[in-house]
């Protein structure tokens, strides 16, 4: 018999700001300003790895861009 891992599908907003070194607070005002994508489900948000992914790739686009200015 073989175990079966299953990925975990989405992020609770208290994770992604775990995994980003956020505060819980800040998070949640980049979730309600759409800089990270979400989804609301029932009375939570959800948030897909690759939206984490997204906002991460897109401030080091920033950044590249601002330092080789």
């Amino acid at each position: 018999m073989t175990a079966t891992v299953i990925e975990r599908k989405w992020h609770t907003t208290a994770e992604v700001a775990q995994m980003l070194g956020y505060g819980l607070s800040k998070t949640k005002m980049l979730v309600l300003t759409g800089e990270i994508r979400s989804v609301k489900d029932g009375r939570n948000r959800r948030i897909l790895p690759r939206w984490v992914d997204e906002y991460v790739e897109r401030l080091a686009r920033e950044a590249e861009v601002e330092w080789s200015a």
